[in-house]
């Protein structure tokens, strides 16, 4: 892989970018400290906006690696963060990504994650040359699927109790795509 790091891209709908430590505000207010948001996630609802400027300087740091990749999806006619889309595990050898995302919940059902996956897949299968890119999900949450077959993600298969997220041990749906596909 041509690891590129997270450069813009964008949408018709949407600016996906690099952070700033400017997004501590939207970022906190728009998802990151709703519990509803965190739900399925790993990683548990800021208590503080101290908590999401600590996140958001690990990022800023990690934009100097070309293997990083960590967007804020802004909506054009918004304006600030409503959510963020990642890759949350890049291994070279397999030339393969992972990932990961969330949004504010008055964004929910609106096509935004669909619209920032497709435009993700795109930019690692047909720039940074990625063989293979996944996505999973908690079965409890299938929504989260939905949005992986939309953006012509094939389901593989469930791998029962071998995920942990914020709700304790789950089942976990596993989707991907593949550059012959």
């Amino acid at each position: 892989m041509k690891h590129l790091g997270t450069k813009e891209i964008r949408t018709e709908r949407l600016i996906l970018r690099r952070f700033t430590l400017e997004d501590a505000e939207p970022m906190y207010h728009n998802w990151a400290s709703d519990g509803e948001v965190t739900k399925y996630l790993t990683w548990a609802a800021h208590s503080d906006i101290e908590t999401t400027r600590k996140v958001l300087k690990l990022w800023l740091a990690g934009y100097e690696k070309p293997a990083f990749y960590q967007w804020a999806i802004v909506p054009k006619n918004f304006g600030e963060p409503i959510g963020t889309i990642s890759a949350v595990d890049v291994n070279d050898k397999k030339q393969s990504v992972e990932i990961g995302y969330c949004i504010g919940r008055q964004w929910w059902h609106q096509g935004i994650v669909s619209e920032a996956l497709a435009a993700v897949l795109d930019y690692f299968l047909n720039q940074v040359g990625a063989n293979r890119v996944a996505a999973r999900h908690d079965t409890a949450n299938p929504h989260s699927g939905m949005v992986m077959q939309k953006c012509g993600m094939q389901y593989e298969g469930t791998l029962r109790q071998a995920d942990w997220n914020n709700q304790g041990i789950c089942d976990c749906a596993y989707y991907s795509v593949l550059a012959a596909d």
